[in-house]
């Protein structure tokens, strides 16, 4: 990976001498690098065999969220756009610090602030990516259309064919997407959500500050992203109470955060495996 390394810093008109390269924790679908040159230190990704589009999207999402003035993201240096799945890399500043008192804190007020910039329709403009699946996308005029048919419906169809959508589950997980209405709003308001905002998905930077990573992004209802963060911790009743303090969540949250959950266990469900079908079952036992 070095020689690959040195040449994307040569691309970004970093030609110092590199002091320092060393493999960090990524996440499972990259190798992550810290990278420091005698000129600055950045967090590099690399990766193979993705899409042409899997780092560019990453990049339009981190700069859609920097548009906002509402809370800290990555500069992004560079990333490759790879054509025949050969080796490409994404190049970031390196975000470092400690957290303090008023860290969580300020990510729920900052990511409610961000949650209030918002668009007429539901979805994004291209597909993303969570962890190693497409995430179809588009613009819609109903938010339970696109939660039924561009989320629940793709993972639905991808837990068949992986062997993964037992007997009751598949007859179950048909009638809760053929009666979603009943406990989705169709018209929340479009808010420009990071899109898979779990615990390792943000960094606390200089002074405390909060930091957005690895977003997939789209708008839609903030209550999905909020749903998403209760499901494997992470985060501190600070920073839910910063969030309501700016953004409520709806009367109906606690009745329709499952149903949100669902989407994210499916996913799992599809890349880990059957470890997370009880869990799936529990959700659909209690709808239908």
């Amino acid at each position: 990976m070095k020689p690959f390394i040195e040449a994307g810093l040569t691309k970004i008109g970093d030609h110092t001498k590199i002091k320092c390269i060393k493999q960090v924790s990524g996440g499972d679908i990259n190798e992550a690098y810290y990278v420091q040159t005698e000129a600055k230190q950045y967090f590099i990704k690399g990766n193979q065999q993705v899409p042409e589009h899997f780092f560019r999207v990453e990049a339009k999402g981190l700069s859609l969220i920097e548009s906002t003035k509402t809370i800290h993201v990555p500069y992004v240096y560079y990333y490759d756009e790879p054509r025949n799945g050969e080796e490409c890399l994404m190049i970031l500043d390196w975000i470092e610090g400690n957290q303090a008192d008023a860290t969580s804190s300020l990510l729920g007020n900052q990511l409610a602030q961000m949650h209030l910039h918002s668009n007429e329709q539901f979805g994004f403009e291209e597909d993303t990516f969570v962890g190693t699946l497409t995430q179809r996308n588009g613009y819609f005029d109903s938010w339970l259309t696109y939660y039924q048919n561009q989320r629940l419906v793709p993972q639905f169809e991808l837990a068949i064919s992986r062997g993964r959508m037992l007997k009751q589950r598949r007859e179950r997980l048909e009638k809760l997407i053929s009666t979603l209405d009943k406990w989705m709003d169709k018209h929340p308001k479009a808010s420009l959500l990071h899109g898979d905002l779990w615990g390792g998905n943000y960094l606390t930077g200089a002074n405390g500050n909060p930091y957005l990573i690895d977003p997939s992004v789209f708008y839609g209802d903030h209550a999905f992203e909020i749903a998403f963060t209760e499901l494997f911790g992470g985060f501190s009743s600070d920073f839910y109470h910063a969030y309501e303090e700016v953004f409520p969540l709806p009367r109906n949250y606690q009745e329709v955060k499952p149903i949100y959950q669902l989407y994210y266990l499916l996913v799992h469900l599809n890349i880990f495996g059957e470890s997370y079908g009880p869990s799936v079952d529990r959700i659909l036992a209690r709808y239908t």
